[in-house]
């Protein structure tokens, strides 16, 4: 019987052994081998079988291999986690062989929005408990506000609806919102769930009304009820059949409103009639809570002053400091909203072709030191190839990596750690 099991693994195609191997060839190997160690007999076949296994081994290994090369090269375009939290400064004081070199892949690919230039309000969750309220929030009104876990992430929890908390901050009664400013969260929107999330740019708690309501729903964003459109492809504003993270952008300059759900723009609005205050943000009572009342989560806010443009900026101080380009935990992998930064430098590039830049990563001072300098590295060689693959020629870019040596802000602070990840175009 053994003979007649050795010849078929020999006169089978490697084919055969790829398309079934999955299925037994595996778990026979491992009983011929065993049964082979108590019974020491026939060693001119064991020697041929063992030829046959190391075959089938090796197989395993390259095929595990290469699924696991797949899945790294994936860019995910939604729900990323922050680019440096507390897992990752664990992370890297264990002995690692250096950051994951990623390929990029070219998404949101017209996204055009710009992060303002410095994070004044971040919130990552970092350090939060479980069940408690979060730290850097005070309550407006509602119940159930709470931190939580929810696909491997921390989170903001509203359990219940007509919840809204505002930032605390040591004096919230005075208009903390720049005439330049941009706001970024990310929302859960649970399938066959009403998830309704409110926004106003006004503190409800401590500041008189100011500005009008915007509704952020899975497929649609509104301001006053009516200013704003469904995103492309999608027949309704709630989603019906499955659940995701989708990324809010906004972005105000002076007068005019810009909101962005993921990677399309879905309000224009040149001149609110307003002056934005402050921020409050929740869920509504209006079918908030769905036919179950689960799932309504928010994470990673940030808010930062705007400024200049970026051709502006490098004329003026020779380089651009883009603390908007983002990466995965511990990964040179971009984050999808980076590329409304890669796409406006790309287009800079094409503008000015005597143009030449040294793409520089910086990291906060979170974990061991020799990881991030090649973690800083790493991220600058992200961007680069980004560029590259968006037709920006090689040798106008080069690549330099100065993990935490050169913090812009604080590190004692989120948002001193959210100034200091950042990725800088230095004019050579």
């Amino acid at each position: 019987m053994k003979r007649v099991f050795l010849m078929m693994f020999l006169v089978a195609p490697l084919t055969f052994i790829d398309a079934q191997i999955k299925i037994d060839l595996k778990g026979k190997v491992v009983r011929e081998t065993d049964r082979r160690a108590n019974q020491k007999t026939d060693q001119a076949i064991d020697k041929a079988f063992d030829k046959v296994e190391e075959g089938i081994v090796s197989a395993f290994r390259k095929k595990e291999t290469g699924n696991r090369t797949d899945n790294t090269d994936t860019l995910k375009n939604n729900g990323a986690a922050t680019d440096h939290s507390p897992a990752e400064a664990a992370q890297s004081q264990v002995t690692d062989p250096g950051p994951v070199q990623e390929k990029p892949d070219l998404v949101w690919a017209k996204f055009d929005f710009v992060p303002g230039d410095k994070v004044f309000f971040e919130d990552n969750h970092e350090n939060e408990e479980n069940g408690e309220f979060p730290a850097r929030w005070d309550l407006v009104r509602g119940g159930g506000i709470e931190n939580a876990v929810f696909d491997n992430q921390k989170v903001i929890y509203f359990r219940s609806g007509d919840a809204l908390i505002v930032p605390y901050l040591k004096n919230p009664q005075a208009d903390y919102l720049p005439d330049v400013f941009t706001l970024e969260f990310d929302a859960w929107f649970e399938a066959k769930e009403y998830c309704y999330y409110s926004l106003k740019l006004f503190d409800e708690k401590n500041q008189p009304s100011t500005c009008n309501l915007i509704t952020i729903q899975a497929n649609a964003v509104y301001y006053k009820g009516s200013g704003g459109s469904i995103y492309p492809g999608e027949k309704y504003d709630d989603n019906l059949q499955k659940s995701y993270w989708r990324h809010i952008s906004l972005a105000f300059n002076t007068r005019a409103l810009k909101i962005y759900l993921d990677d399309t723009r879905l309000v224009n609005i040149p001149n609110m009639g307003c002056n934005p205050t402050g921020v409050t943000i929740g869920v509504p009572s209006f079918n908030s809570a769905g036919t179950k009342g689960i799932n309504r989560f928010i994470k990673n806010i940030r808010i930062a002053e705007g400024g200049v443009k970026l051709y502006d900026r490098l004329l003026q101080d020779g380089k651009i400091i883009a603390s908007g380009i983002r990466f995965d935990v511990n990964r040179a992998t971009l984050r999808p909203e980076s590329m409304g930064v890669i796409n406006t430098i790309c287009q800079l590039m094409n503008e000015h072709p005597e143009l030449r830049l040294s793409v520089e990563g910086h990291t906060d001072s979170d974990g061991d030191e020799v990881f991030n300098q090649g973690l800083s590295e790493q991220r600058a060689e992200t961007v680069v190839r980004t560029l590259a693959q968006m037709g920006i020629d090689g040798s106008r870019l080069t690549v330099r990596g100065w993990g935490e040596s050169r913090p812009f802000s604080d590190n004692s602070t989120p948002e001193g750690k959210a100034n200091n990840r950042r990725v800088e175009f230095v004019k050579m």
